[in-house]
């Protein structure tokens, strides 16, 4: 995704007298011609008029011209999508790498905002306030027992930088209410979760979404890893919808040598621009893996397109998502925004992988669906690929298109039906509210404790094990996890350790468990 340029009052100025200047010497065309090529745009203009000045009921104007530009836009592609000018400050916020605010992860718990934990070296951790804490009152703002919105919650929370905000507390573990006079800053949102290594040789890097500061984090722990003498990597794109497409381009740079194409993208015009890898990449040379799965899309798959038709490295996982279009955001004066498709890209051996949209956005986004019925996330054999879409990679191996990268390595779902299910519930926000609410009530138990005697607590008793299993029953959920108990049991260590440790600690229990890393381990012994 490319940035929109925004263009000064001057330049715009200029280049209307330039345009005047110019129309006073050029042959245009005649007023009636100009007044039909645009008669579609008069139209809805006349219509937003006609609704305005004559309908019998009072109406809101602009949800009506939201409402056409997104029946616009839905008969064009699925990513072509319209922002309202409520959502857009977040959507930028998302994708800049950062926002101003007091650094917490929290989450209402009966109605009240429970801090789960505090962001490294962010301005609450630094003011002393802890994970389990209460936040009452935000300045003369009442935070609990009233059911506030999410977005109504972080407006009180965020400001300007350097803005001060008095914020009452609740420390349960103290049974105490105190003042905190806390000054906002900026807060990083990581695009990078984990940068450790695996084994002795082998590093690993999980990376959640393409963002302004992605290229820089990946560049950062990338240099971490080689100073652990790291000879092989793993990098995790699973889950990974995209971003913006030069910050893959300059992680992929760091792969491949110099002269390897990284990406080809064409427009409208037919105009194609190529990314080519430059020199003095960090990894170039020694054993590569990319993780992919359903999930992974667009700058995911660029990389994992650029790596595997380069013959760099392994794609280890399950078919990519499956979508090659390029969107370019486009501003409104409203401060609503458009991201409208601009281009097609093409992976280095010409290929492109956008699954067809023909039949409209919800059949497109039913593709999960689809690949579940078909037996796709559980045998490589069903994956469908196009006799007639076959690509040579640089050494000759043959690479399909039409719909998504289709892994060198393949990696079911889960090895039993059904278990599927299990996993994403482990992965899902009901987990983390569990782990909230035993660490609430247990949190002294795991005070001062390592690590280790952290992970040799959890895997020493079933407490929260049948703690879970009740939690589940009371919250609706009939599954059974007696078969999986060992599986269950290390996400909820895992969770745990996120809390009250860091991420890399929640990714250094999981991995152990990780079906595609224990591919990768056993493709480097062999």
């Amino acid at each position: 995704m490319n940035k929109s340029r925004i263009f000064g009052p001057l330049i715009v100025f200029s280049s209307i007298a330039f345009g005047i200047l110019l129309g006073s010497i050029l042959n245009f065309a005649s007023p009636a011609l100009v007044l039909e090529k645009n008669s579609y745009k008069n139209k809805l203009n006349k219509l937003i008029d006609f609704i305005e000045n004559e309908y019998v009921d009072k109406i809101n104007t602009d949800s009506i011209v939201d409402l056409t530009v997104n029946n616009i836009l839905e008969k064009l592609d699925p990513h072509s999508v319209y922002i309202p000018a409520d959502e857009f400050v977040a959507s930028a916020e998302s994708m800049k790498g950062d926002f101003v605010g007091i650094g917490i992860n929290f989450y209402m718990y009966n109605d009240t905002v429970a801090v789960i934990k505090t962001i490294e070296d962010g301005p609450s951790e630094k003011a002393g306030i802890k994970a389990g804490d209460r936040i009452l009152f935000a300045d003369k703002d009442q935070l609990f027992g009233r059911k506030l919105p999410t977005d109504s919650l972080f407006s009180k929370l965020k400001g300007k930088e350097g803005s001060k905000v008095l914020l009452k507390v609740f420390r349960k573990s103290e049974n105490k209410t105190f003042t905190i006079d806390l000054t906002r800053g900026t807060v990083p949102i990581k695009s990078v979760d984990v940068a450790e290594m695996i084994d002795d040789k082998t590093g690993y890097i999980k990376i959640n979404r393409f963002a302004e500061t992605t290229a820089t984090e990946f560049k950062t722990a990338l240099q971490k890893l080689l100073d652990l003498q790291m000879e092989s990597l793993v990098i995790d794109l699973r889950d990974n919808g995209g971003g913006y497409l030069d910050k893959a381009n300059e992680i992929a740079d760091e792969l491949l040598k110099q002269g390897e194409l990284i990406v080809q993208t064409k427009n409208k015009k037919q105009r194609t621009d190529k990314t080519i890898a430059t020199k003095g990449g960090l990894f170039e040379t020694g054993k590569l893996y990319i993780l992919i799965n359903e999930n992974s899309a667009s700058a995911s798959e660029i990389i994992a397109g650029a790596i595997q038709d380069n013959d760099r490295g392994i794609i280890v996982g399950r078919r990519s998502f499956g979508k090659g279009l390029v969107q370019r955001e486009m501003n409104f004066q409203d401060g609503s925004a458009v991201r409208l498709t601009v281009a097609r890209y093409y992976t280095p051996s010409g290929r492109s992988i956008q699954r067809p949209y023909v039949n409209g956005s919800t059949e497109y986004y039913s593709e999960f669906d689809h690949r579940f019925e078909s037996g796709e996330l559980y045998e490589r054999d069903s994956i469908k690929v196009a006799d007639t879409l076959k690509f040579k990679t640089k050494n000759g191996r043959i690479v399909y298109g039409g719909g998504g990268i289709v892994p060198d390595v393949f990696v079911p779902i889960e090895k039993e039906h059904g278990l599927e299910g299990l996993g994403f519930l482990m992965q899902s926000g009901i987990m983390g509210h569990f782990a909230f609410e035993q660490l609430d009530k247990n949190r002294s138990d795991f005070q001062g404790m390592s690590f280790d005697q952290f992970t040799e607590t959890m895997a020493n008793t079933d407490k929260f094990y049948k703690a879970f299993d009740n939690y589940l029953s009371e919250s609706g959920f009939g599954i059974n996890l007696k078969k999986n108990k060992e599986f269950v049991k290390s996400f909820i260590a895992a969770e745990f350790a996120r809390q009250l440790f860091s991420e890399n600690r929640y990714y250094e229990i999981i991995i152990k468990n990780d079906a595609m890393i224990k591919a990768v381990l056993s493709d480097l012994k062999n």
